[in-house]
């Protein structure tokens, strides 16, 4: 039996700083330091008092990622790390750790996209699971779908031309007062309200292609408060994010279903911080029998910003036989896929 890579991961693009230990695709640690709740009174992430968190806490979750993994850095094969996209002061944090202890260890270092990443966690959760599948990747930041023809060979089929959609998440919910970060607030509060309460605009559902916008669905909800407030008509909160949250999971899931069926693949895949909310896993499995396909999402702890999603991207690249010798890469916060 051959041998298991030993390797170690390092994420910190945005408020996580995170490290990960894996042998191959089983995860042995992986640790996350979250900065959450300093950035809610914010409102939202603060670059400046992320970076300089991650600074205070790297050295302290590497420590605890090794004794987890019951491991010594001196086993550690190669290391990968999150080149981008995020925040720049975030990612020099992490990446410039990786590459001081890639040098002291004389190991390869594997500069990994963060968005690949997001997809590369359904290989970590799903033993087995293999290309060609249809990808769509949702998070604050990002909105994508991806035709995944195998685990390197892939086409960015569609994308937001504005918003993310977990962008518009985090705005309405804090047009409604909830606290950041807004989606699971938008998710938790939409439970007790009304979906179908308020007409809701289903933006570029029917745009013939497989791009997305979430801007105007954003402005709909903040004009129909704006204009309830000048009503004098007291607003019910839960239908707002009910009826929201549904106009957004409706496009996602009709053009990833689309998508599906004109590629003639079997699976689709979810990634991102968005794939664990509950009503769009609900949209796309009632399609799962009719359109002929098994739907696939990560764990809860790899569908948020997390390090073993970093080290199973890394490891597949690793093993492709990449020179990962070089040390002058650069962090990119605009990375795309």
């Amino acid at each position: 039996m051959e041998e298991k890579v030993k390797h170690l991961a390092i994420e910190s693009s945005c408020d996580e700083t995170s490290i990960a230990i894996l042998d191959d695709l089983e995860v042995l640690s992986n640790v996350i330091a979250t900065q959450i709740s300093t950035h809610r009174e914010f409102g939202g992430v603060v670059p400046e008092i992320a970076s300089r968190m991650h600074i205070e806490a790297i050295s302290a979750v590497l420590e605890e990622a090794l004794n987890e993994a019951k491991t010594d850095l001196s086993e550690i094969e190669f290391i990968s790390v999150t080149r981008g996209p995020g925040l720049i002061g975030a990612l020099l944090v992490g990446v410039s750790f990786a590459k001081a202890l890639a040098m002291s260890l004389g190991v390869p270092i594997v500069p990994v996209n963060h968005m690949k990443g997001h997809i590369a966690a359904n290989y970590i959760t799903t033993e087995g699971l293999k290309p060609p599948f249809v990808s769509l990747v949702v998070s604050g930041g990002h909105t994508y779908l991806v035709n995944m023809k195998d685990y390197y060979d892939y086409d960015l089929v569609g994308r937001t031309l504005d918003d993310a959609a977990g962008e518009s998440f985090d705005k309405v919910a804090r047009a409604l007062g909830l606290p950041y970060p807004g989606g699971p607030e938008i998710e938790k509060l939409a439970m007790e309200g009304n979906p179908d309460a308020i007409e809701l605009p289903r933006v570029m559902m029917k745009s013939g292609d497989y791009n997305f916008s979430f801007s105007g669905l954003k402005t709909a909800v903040l004009n129909y408060l704006h204009n309830e407030e000048q009503r004098g008509q007291e607003v019910n909160k839960a239908d707002v994010a009910a009826s929201f949250q549904k106009a957004a999971v409706d496009v996602l899931a009709k053009k990833a279903v689309d998508l599906k069926d004109e590629l003639g693949y079997d699976k689709i895949v979810l990634a991102g911080g968005v794939s664990n909310n509950k009503a769009l896993r609900e949209a796309l499995a009632k399609e799962e029998k009719t359109h002929g396909f098994k739907l696939y999402y990560p764990k809860p702890v790899y569908t948020t910003d997390n390090a073993a999603m970093i080290a199973a991207q890394g490891y597949l690249e690793y093993v492709n036989g990449g020179d990962f010798s070089d040390l002058g890469f650069e962090v990119d916060p605009n990375l795309g896929l």
